[in-house]
């Protein structure tokens, strides 16, 4: 495909790709979004290195053996999956809500008695 009809696709002006294919600028998201779309593929391909968001080559033949089991244990799995994420997030999200208020509590100045 050429600059130019890449432009015509995306509704970019052809400059403005040649300037992305030479790391110059970087795209908006609506221009990657486009992009995604005239090359008929996902923005993650565009952004991200090949195996930068993948799981890991051990995770990645569980998930395979995991696709070979019936769909009722597939869907045991999923639970099993989605619960540890979920308890993940939710420690996460409680110890950046409270590191706030710890860290205050720890740097407030004593007070004097008078």
């Amino acid at each position: 495909m050429t600059q130019q009809a890449l432009a015509d696709l995306t509704g970019c002006h052809v400059t403005m790709i040649r300037r992305y294919e030479a790391n110059e600028t970087q795209p908006t998201l609506e221009v990657i979004r486009n992009l995604a779309r005239a090359l008929s593929m996902s923005a993650d391909t565009l952004v991200f290195e090949q195996d930068e968001r993948g799981p890991s080559d051990e995770l990645r033949l569980q998930f395979e053996a995991i696709s070979q089991l019936p769909p009722e244990e597939q869907s045991v799995v999923k639970e099993v999956l989605d619960s540890l994420i979920i308890k993940y997030q939710t420690r996460r999200w409680d110890s950046t809500r409270t590191a706030p208020a710890t860290m205050e509590k720890t740097t407030r100045a004593p007070r004097r008695g008078k």
